[in-house]
């Protein structure tokens, strides 16, 4: 029965999350500084949700801060998402079985 709820929940709060803005913003937003801060709010979000536990995915923290570096390195030798995200997993997957 939690999971049920709990899924529910989630449900409501991601279906609000998508509704709230529509039916508040009627009007085109026309200040540059919002329609900025609206576009780059999804990165920082997920940015900020997701770069903790990086560092808590592996039993050593080590292999992965060389995973995030790796990740960074090819991230901004503009490599696709696929490729950072495969070849990052794969460094941090090497440093377990070789070290």
């Amino acid at each position: 029965m939690f999971i049920v709820i709990s899924i529910v929940v989630m449900a409501l709060v991601t279906y609000l999350v998508r509704v709230i803005p529509l039916t508040c913003f009627r009007k085109k937003v026309k200040s540059r500084y919002i329609r900025s801060f609206l576009y780059y709010v999804p990165y920082a979000v997920l940015g900020g949700m997701t770069f903790p536990h990086i560092f808590y995915s592996t039993e050593n923290m080590i292999y992965a801060i060389i995973g995030t570096g790796v990740a960074l390195l090819l991230g901004y030798l503009e490599r696709g998402l696929t490729t950072v995200a495969v070849l990052s997993v794969l460094v941090v997957y090497l440093c377990n079985i070789l070290l």
